[in-house]
């Protein structure tokens, strides 16, 4: 128990030091993230739906296991390993307090049918969708995640007959946090099924990311064969669902409401903070707090450790 006591408190201490450093070691540390991660650019072969990606210009693409990564273990959304990569912006790194990017993953249900396009009033399908979202808080809590609430349109869809895409942007309430989420949805449609595309992001960054929709749009494209007028009626499926059910995430009805991703904003230095609540709550036996320790902080604090040895 000495022992225990002892490491606990050389622990408090090195804990101590880090926090009184915290600007230089965090960002050194943020930056060893950063440069971890291999980006790239030019034309990607997508993995799934046989499509093709052109980085635009501004952004640089990582694949879909760095992709994941920086989703769970950076921003605290479950897991999704249907992530087949993502867009970041350039001059904005993952662990930047203002990253963002947009995530692509493939659905390969079928044929979307468009012909209810024209005709569909968004103001109603707001109000099903809200019903919706607050349906699906209960199976969220039950896993660990917090509620949703869906604030309304941050942009109102938008179909583009000409390229087949269809486009539009929620204002979301994760928890109690008073900064709101930001999801804007693209889906490139094609002969067998569709790309998803979603940027993930902060509200206030909504007109930079609606700037760089021209681009995006145009980014994802079905291969010869798989465009959207390649569908043959004679041996194609059709989808379940139309414009109107993809806009109301009916499609995403097998996997809940988990599919809406955010960007959190986690930091290591809230894990640092837990963890020394932590040793405070073992010392002096504080019941009423529950705290976690990131895994993030159990690397910083060996690299630290190690370092001082």
């Amino acid at each position: 128990m000495k022992k225990t006591v002892l490491f606990l408190l050389l622990w408090t201490i090195s804990i101590t030091k880090m926090i009184a450093h915290e600007p230089d070691t965090l960002n050194a540390y943020y930056d060893k993230i950063e440069k971890s991660f291999n980006y790239e650019s030019g034309k990607i072969k997508l993995t799934q739906g046989q499509g093709t990606l052109n980085v635009p210009k501004g952004f640089k693409f990582l694949n879909g296991e760095q992709t994941q990564n920086v989703l769970s273990n950076l921003w605290g959304n479950p897991e999704d390993k249907s992530i087949l990569g993502s867009l970041v912006p350039d001059g904005k790194g993952v662990t930047h307090s203002d990253s963002w990017m947009f995530v692509i993953s493939y659905q390969g249900d079928g044929y979307v049918k468009d012909n209810d396009a024209g005709d569909i009033d968004y103001d109603d399908l707001l109000k099903t969708m809200k019903e919706d979202v607050k349906a699906e808080n209960a199976e969220r809590k039950k896993a660990g995640y917090s509620e949703v609430q869906l604030i309304g349109w941050a942009s109102t869809p938008f179909y583009d007959n000409n390229l087949k895409v269809l486009h539009w942007a929620k204002e979301l309430q994760f928890g109690q946090d008073k900064e709101h989420t930001l999801n804007y949805d693209l889906r490139v449609l094609g002969r067998k099924g569709m790309y998803n595309i979603s940027a993930v992001a902060g509200i206030d960054q909504l007109e930079e990311v609606k700037a760089s929709i021209p681009g995006i749009i145009k980014s994802v494209e079905f291969n010869e064969g798989h465009k959207y007028l390649d569908f043959d009626a004679d041996t194609d499926t059709v989808a379940a669902w139309t414009i109107g059910g993809l806009v109301a995430g009916k499609v995403l009805a097998k996997v809940g409401f988990f599919a809406v991703l955010a960007k959190f904003g986690k930091f290591i230095v809230i894990g640092i903070i837990a963890a020394f609540a932590a040793v405070k709550k073992f010392l002096f036996g504080d019941k009423n707090q529950i705290v976690t320790k990131p895994a993030e902080e159990t690397a910083l604090l060996e690299e630290n450790n190690s370092t001082e040895e």
